[in-house]
Protein backbone atom coordinates (compact mmCIF):
# COMPACT_ATOMS: atom_id res chain seq x y z
CA UNK A 1 0.00 0.00 0.00
CA UNK A 2 2.32 2.91 -0.91
CA UNK A 3 -0.52 5.49 -1.02
CA UNK A 4 -0.96 5.30 2.59
CA UNK A 5 1.96 7.11 3.45
CA UNK A 6 2.26 9.09 1.37
CA UNK A 7 0.65 12.44 3.71
CA UNK A 8 2.59 15.27 4.64
CA UNK A 9 3.81 14.89 8.44
CA UNK A 10 2.77 17.78 10.64
CA UNK A 11 4.90 21.20 10.88
CA UNK A 12 6.14 22.01 14.76
CA UNK A 13 7.26 25.55 15.20
CA UNK A 14 10.28 24.80 17.79
CA UNK A 15 13.14 26.72 18.47
CA UNK A 16 16.71 25.36 18.64
CA UNK A 17 16.45 24.59 22.39
CA UNK A 18 13.34 22.54 21.95
CA UNK A 19 10.45 25.11 23.04
CA UNK A 20 7.39 25.65 21.04
CA UNK A 21 6.95 28.85 19.20
CA UNK A 22 4.22 30.72 20.54
CA UNK A 23 1.84 32.43 17.63
CA UNK A 24 1.69 36.35 17.98
CA UNK A 25 -1.00 37.84 19.44
CA UNK A 26 -4.03 39.81 17.13
CA UNK A 27 -3.07 43.53 17.26
CA UNK A 28 -4.75 46.07 19.69
CA UNK A 29 -7.45 47.36 16.78
CA UNK A 30 -8.47 43.79 16.13
CA UNK A 31 -9.23 42.71 19.58
CA UNK A 32 -11.14 45.93 19.95
CA UNK A 33 -13.05 45.43 16.72
CA UNK A 34 -13.44 41.54 18.25
CA UNK A 35 -15.13 42.95 21.36
CA UNK A 36 -16.67 45.45 19.44
CA UNK A 37 -19.24 43.24 17.41
CA UNK A 38 -19.38 41.12 20.44
CA UNK A 39 -20.70 43.87 22.39
CA UNK A 40 -22.82 45.30 19.18
CA UNK A 41 -24.31 41.09 19.02
CA UNK A 42 -25.81 41.57 22.44
CA UNK A 43 -26.96 44.66 22.25
CA UNK A 44 -29.05 44.29 19.40
CA UNK A 45 -30.21 40.50 20.96
CA UNK A 46 -30.80 42.59 24.13
CA UNK A 47 -33.26 45.38 21.87
CA UNK A 48 -34.91 42.48 20.11
CA UNK A 49 -36.12 41.05 23.69
CA UNK A 50 -37.43 44.75 24.90
CA UNK A 51 -39.13 44.75 21.36
CA UNK A 52 -40.90 41.22 21.68
CA UNK A 53 -41.35 42.63 25.70
CA UNK A 54 -43.63 45.30 24.06
CA UNK A 55 -45.58 44.20 21.61
CA UNK A 56 -46.52 41.50 24.13
CA UNK A 57 -47.34 44.10 26.94
CA UNK A 58 -49.08 46.04 23.95
CA UNK A 59 -51.36 43.21 23.53
CA UNK A 60 -52.40 42.22 26.71
CA UNK A 61 -55.10 44.43 27.02
CA UNK A 62 -56.39 43.63 24.10
CA UNK A 63 -56.55 40.12 24.42
CA UNK A 64 -58.23 40.18 27.71
CA UNK A 65 -60.60 42.82 26.35
CA UNK A 66 -61.22 40.53 23.84
CA UNK A 67 -62.01 37.49 26.90
CA UNK A 68 -64.47 39.79 28.10
CA UNK A 69 -66.56 40.50 25.43
CA UNK A 70 -66.55 36.82 24.39
CA UNK A 71 -67.48 36.04 28.09
CA UNK A 72 -70.44 38.23 27.92
CA UNK A 73 -71.72 36.93 24.71
CA UNK A 74 -71.41 33.78 25.76
CA UNK A 75 -73.55 34.50 28.92
CA UNK A 76 -76.13 36.28 26.86
CA UNK A 77 -75.99 33.21 24.18
CA UNK A 78 -76.52 31.19 26.85
CA UNK A 79 -79.73 33.70 28.76
CA UNK A 80 -81.61 33.89 25.49
CA UNK A 81 -81.51 30.28 25.22
CA UNK A 82 -82.63 29.40 28.46
CA UNK A 83 -85.54 32.42 28.15
CA UNK A 84 -86.45 30.34 25.30
CA UNK A 85 -86.80 27.10 26.03
CA UNK A 86 -89.00 28.09 29.65
CA UNK A 87 -91.46 29.31 27.48
CA UNK A 88 -91.98 25.90 25.43
CA UNK A 89 -94.06 22.96 27.08
CA UNK A 90 -92.29 19.95 27.10
CA UNK A 91 -93.50 17.03 25.52
CA UNK A 92 -92.96 14.68 28.60
CA UNK A 93 -94.91 16.84 30.64
CA UNK A 94 -98.35 17.44 30.19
Amino acid sequence: MPGMNQRVPPELDMTINGDFVVPPRAPVTSRILAWAIVVAVLAGALSLAALALWVALLILPVAVGAAVVAWAVLRYRFWRAQRSVVGQRSVWRP
